[in-house]
């Protein structure tokens, strides 16, 4: 009787108790989910690294075309101000040579022009530090326009 009731008791486990089938199921269920979702998560990565080089591609050489214009820009007008410095210098010593009687008047002369002439050229170099800070102002909102926009694009 024990024996019987076994059986019975072991057909009706198999029959009422589906845990076993139902557990390999999920198991099954899960490894697809995850398999399916990793290709999914490959391919975001694969667009988000497109989009960055492309990004490098276009953006990065037009910001230092920019960059490379405004700089160039500058080291002219540098450029011009020590042309002007060396002119003035040379004036100097053609003054002292030839004016070799009136020389004090002329050192006070040239002092005045030295003097004027570096009023200048701070003035110009206050010009030219306004415009290179507000060329870097440019470029720094233009990059973070350019990041926000990359940020916008790869969500």
């Amino acid at each position: 009787m024990e024996k019987i009731a076994k059986d019975v008791g072991d057909i009706q486990s198999r029959l009422l108790d589906h845990r076993p089938v139902i557990s390999a199921e999920v198991r099954y269920f899960v490894r697809e989910f995850e398999e399916k979702r990793g290709l999914r998560e490959i391919r975001l990565l694969e667009n988000l690294n497109k989009t960055v080089q492309e990004t490098n591609e276009q953006m990065l050489p037009a910001n230092l075309q920019e960059m490379s214009q405004k700089l160039s820009d500058i080291s002219k007008r540098l450029e011009a101000a020590n042309h002007m410095a060396e002119r003035v210098q040379q004036r100097e010593l053609e003054a002292q040579q030839s004016r070799g009687d009136f020389l004090e008047a002329n050192m006070e002369k040239l002092k005045e022009d030295w003097a004027e002439f570096l009023k200048e050229q701070q003035r110009l170099k206050e010009e030219v530090d306004e415009e290179h800070a507000k060329a870097v102002g440019e470029i720094s909102t233009r990059f973070s326009e350019k990041k926000k926009d990359l940020v916008q694009f790869s969500l």
